[in-house]
């Protein structure tokens, strides 16, 4: 064996430290749903909030002349 394969093989050998997860793998998938739920529904809150007001977007093109072409 090389020199670079014993010392791999003697690292590997050595003590390994498990750390143990605070709560079920299962709850951490929980989690993440429940948090893009959430974020789904602040995200579908805002939903046709442009046709809402309309009438105020239509009267902000009028004063800064969104209507007319300026070649």
């Amino acid at each position: 064996m090389s020199l670079v394969a014993t010392i791999v093989a003697a690292a590997e050998e050595g003590h390994h430290v498990v750390n143990e997860l605070p709560i079920p793998g299962f709850f951490f998938g929980v989690i993440a749903f429940v948090a893009f739920t959430a974020m789904a529904a602040v995200v579908f809150s805002f939903r046709d909030v442009a046709n809402r007001h309309a009438a105020k977007a239509e009267a902000y093109a009028r004063e800064h002349g969104a209507g007319t072409q300026q070649h």
